[in-house]
């Protein structure tokens, strides 16, 4: 198409400038290149009786003419091939679609919609992103995820998405009353879905459960508890951004009776100048020492039993609930030591 434009105007430009050296007006050279282009036939300016006024006119008609062909015909084949790109594609993402089983339906492709659907490609779950927004549409599809276009509000678009045969369902719009509304249809649509909502409002987890959400996170909720877990665990939070994912990683390890926590040596403490080894709680069976983090912010991995403890260092340990407060009473005395972000006073020895 820009070949074809620049073609016309330079026919163009060409055909004026011979007109202008007949001694012809640029009015009129102008209108005589128009008409002649665009209205063969119509009537001619001044008499053209020259044989080269004449060779002129009619390469002007050859040329012009070709000129805008081509330019029109680049436009349709433009539309045309767009046109079949996506029926194409919508035939390819419609079997894509159809051929899920186990799939996670992703309703929204915002900031934790797009996260979301990154985490789940890395992991090769397969997902299919519910979206109304062009642009969002055009992102998610250029990472090569399956993308409907509609409302998930409704039922024929969750139905399209496959949620007869998916296991979870994501509401991650930014707005909450559309997650309700997306819980509802969906819950409606297959009882036995995992449904997992996004709510901002605290009140709205209530309103999410009983629509029928499985789950309700808040990322609000979650962002200020970990900013206040990196506030009163430093230590144990550093090591496990370093080694671990981004999940909340104690939160899951609780559900099993288990806890990561830090034992920091403060001046005077009875392990400062000892060994790990001489640590112990129910014969070293209540708990596992994963890191230690030395007074300059060293850290080593799964330190020996010969390794010594000075003022400064963090002991990173991971064991029952019930076991990290006796290491805190066996090992501390009349110091304070951190506990769970709180500074307590220990038992003597």
């Amino acid at each position: 198409m820009i070949t074809g434009v620049v073609f016309f105007f330079l026919v163009c430009g060409a055909a004026m400038g011979g007109y202008l050296l007949a001694g012809w007006s640029v009015d009129d050279a102008f209108y005589m290149v128009i008409i002649t282009i665009f209205g063969v036939g119509y009537g001619e300016v001044k008499p053209i009786e020259s044989p080269a006024l004449r060779m002129l006119t009619m390469s002007t008609i050859i040329a012009g003419y070709a000129a805008v062909i081509y330019t029109v015909g680049g436009f349709v084949q433009m539309l045309i091939d767009g046109e079949i790109n996506r029926a194409l594609g919508a035939r390819r993402m419609t079997r894509g679609i159809d051929r899920m089983q186990d799939h996670t339906i992703v309703c929204g492709y915002g900031r934790i919609g797009s996260t979301l659907a990154s985490h789940l490609a890395r992991a090769k779950k397969p997902f299919v992103v519910v979206e109304a927004d062009a642009e969002k549409i055009k992102e998610a599809e250029s990472h090569g995820f399956l993308v409907l276009n509609g409302n998930a509000t409704e039922d024929a678009i969750l139905e399209q998405a496959g949620i007869a045969r998916a296991r979870v369902l994501a509401a991650v719009v930014s707005d909450d009353a559309a997650n309700v509304f997306i819980t509802i249809t969906a819950r409606d649509l297959n009882p036995h879905l995992e449904i997992i909502a996004r709510g901002e409002n605290p009140s709205t987890e209530r309103k999410l459960l009983r629509s029928g959400a499985t789950q309700v996170v808040s990322p609000t909720t979650i962002g200020a508890a970990r900013m206040a877990h990196l506030i009163t665990h430093p230590s144990a939070e550093s090591l496990l951004a370093e080694t671990a994912t981004q999940q909340d990683l104690n939160e899951q390890l609780s559900q099993i009776g288990l806890h990561f926590d830090e034992l920091h040596i403060s001046p005077g403490s009875p392990l400062a100048g000892h060994k790990i080894g001489d640590i112990e709680v129910r014969g070293n069976l209540g708990f596992l020492v994963v890191a230690l983090r030395r007074g300059d912010g060293r850290i080593e991995l799964n330190p020996g039993a010969d390794a010594h403890l000075s003022s400064g260092d963090t002991v990173i340990v991971l064991g029952h609930d019930a076991d990290i407060p006796q290491l805190v009473q066996r090992y501390v005395s009349k110091n304070e030591i951190t506990y769970r972000g709180a500074r307590i006073n220990a038992l003597p020895k």
